[in-house]
């Protein structure tokens, strides 16, 4: 995630990040321009359509589906904050969580073995369920305290490691049942979040939907010089790639956002949220 300053416009305006739409839109509009450019050369200097009533009908298609795309991607982009923003709701309550859980096992003043055990584990698995959003293997710190088995959900094999630590304490009567119950409810919500996490990543935006939007562009754009050609004349070389800029960049800007858990420039800080589940956990425990 990219760290600014709101308020630093001259930033904002003139300098080209590498989350910059313009990076990934340059070759397109580069394409477009030209095309623009070969539909005025051809209309204005052999077709000479500029009192063709189809013509007309084309730019007056224009001003109605303009509404009509502008809201579809409103729409989208504000279905993919929302998922972003719920997503960093998750990494919050996962920070509370561990941060609870870790005051609530100091308070109990367990013997050093079992306090070593849960300063492992609970950041263990905040970094086990990073690993697991982003699809790759992650095993931790080198360590014997908590086993974990490749090819399974390993975020829940740490969870189930807690959950099972808890019990032996109930057994060695170190803990009383009302302390395990509060106990395993905080190892519950790993568990929630972790579910909630999942149905993000797991449930993107409709095939169809995000198809139909980015056709919906591509034709739209790709008319412009045939409807405007006689109005705006060579300027459509400008225009018509800025257009193309505007649009898409709403349509890229939505798709990075909607997972949110990866390493894209405006995906969440999930490394910065572990490091400091890691560093307060040990705090308190150590």
């Amino acid at each position: 995630m990219i760290n600014y300053n709101p308020k630093d416009w001259f930033t904002f305006i003139f300098h080209i990040h590498k989350a910059d739409t313009f990076r990934k839109l340059w070759p397109l509009m580069l394409s477009v321009a030209i095309f623009s450019g070969v539909v005025a050369f051809l209309e204005l200097n052999f077709f000479q359509l500029s009192k063709s009533s189809y013509v007309s009908n084309v730019g007056m298609m224009h001003s109605l589906l303009g509404f009509v795309i502008s809201m579809l991607l409103v729409f989208r982009t504000n279905t993919s904050y929302d998922r972003w923003w719920d997503g960093r709701k998750l990494l919050g309550s996962l920070t509370n969580v561990s941060r609870n859980f870790a005051m609530k096992i100091k308070a109990l003043k367990l013997p050093e073995e079992d306090l070593r055990f849960f300063e492992y584990g609970i950041p263990k698995y905040a970094f086990a369920l990073k690993e697991h959003l982003r699809e790759k293997k992650y095993f931790g710190k080198n360590s014997f305290l908590i086993e974990v088995e490749d090819g399974k959900h390993i975020p829940n094999q740490i969870a189930s490691s807690m959950i099972t630590r808890l019990y032996e304490l109930l057994e060695r009567q170190l803990i009383s049942q009302e302390q395990l119950i509060v106990l395993t409810n905080d190892v519950n919500q790993f568990t929630d979040i972790c579910g909630g996490c999942e149905r993000i990543k797991n449930t993107p935006i409709p095939f169809s939907y995000s198809a139909f939007i980015k056709k919906f562009i591509f034709v739209y754009v790709l008319t412009i010089p045939i409807g405007w050609v006689f109005s705006l004349g060579y300027f459509l070389v400008l225009i018509v790639p800025f257009i193309l800029y505007v649009l898409a960049s709403l349509e890229l800007i939505a798709e990075e956002i909607e997972d949110p858990f990866g390493i894209d420039a405006n995906d969440l800080p999930v490394d910065t949220i572990c490091n400091n589940i890691e560093k307060h956990v040990e705090e308190i425990l150590s």
